[in-house]
């Protein structure tokens, strides 16, 4: 199924969950000038969806998911910014996410077809496009969730499902939906919206620069997942920067 159809279907239905759920709730909404970060994060987040979607199907997802997660970094710099006080380990743990980059970036030995060569290397670069668009919709969606958390999905999902309709209607991707594909998206959209708005509710409690590094180990999950359900295998140096990427982004979190 092509990205665009499953990117469009997935925060279409989580905006529709959201939605029915701030109805019944019945609260009105903060101040659009509030809801603005939800909305450039929302957007952000969604463009960044599509650039990881996509550097999964042509790459391997043990490379892609550690190399996305490094877009941390900017929420990291935010909250230092705003007053956050990282610690000498988090600056260790920062250092070793940008080595693992770089590691787990290598292309593959030689004998390797160009193609597959030139493959390696577009996954790369859609994996840091994925990770700055990440690390901006982390901060979008924290800025907003300030005012309402449930208002701050709505605008970013709203936002997100505007922009998709219309490429959708512009690009008109090929194939068909069947009824069969709508509970695998479901659930895509469900956890997507349900994992945002507990972080946008970790960001009330804590520190920027500690709940989004937190939020940004789901890669242990992928890597794993990988390796039992995909039988991935990498290069032996790139293993090595998948860990680093990895231990860097635990080491922030456990500063």
């Amino acid at each position: 199924m092509p990205v665009l159809r499953v990117l469009l279907v997935s925060q279409s239905l989580g905006f529709v969950g959201v939605g029915i759920v701030v109805a019944i709730r019945g609260t009105g909404p903060p101040s659009f000038v509030q809801l603005l970060p939800a909305i450039g994060g929302g957007l952000a987040g969604t463009a960044a969806l599509g650039a990881f979607y996509r550097a999964l199907a042509i790459g391997s997802m043990s490379i892609v998911a550690p190399i996305s997660a490094t877009g941390v970094a900017l929420p990291v710099i935010v909250g230092i910014a705003d007053g956050d006080r990282p610690a000498a380990v988090q600056l260790l743990g920062i250092v070793g996410a940008i080595i693992g980059v770089v590691l787990a970036s290598r292309e593959h030995g030689p004998g390797v077809p160009d193609d597959a060569r030139a493959a390696s290397r577009t996954t790369v670069v859609l994996s840091l496009l994925a990770a700055v668009g990440f690390g901006c919709y982390f901060i979008g969606i924290r800025s907003s969730a300030r005012h309402d958390v449930l208002w701050t999905l709505l605008a970013s999902r709203g936002a997100a499902s505007a922009m998709l309709l219309g490429a959708a209607l512009a690009a008109r991707p090929s194939g068909h939906l069947h009824a069969a594909d709508l509970i695998p998206l479901s659930a895509v959209g469900l956890l997507d919206v349900s994992a945002t708005g507990v972080y946008g509710l970790a960001t009330r409690h804590g520190a920027l620069s500690e709940v989004a590094v937190a939020a940004a180990l789901y890669p242990l999950a992928t890597v794993v997942l990988a390796r039992i359900v995909l039988g991935e295998r990498v290069r032996r140096i790139q293993e090595v920067g998948i860990v680093a990427a990895i231990a860097g982004v635990a080491l922030i979190a456990a500063g």
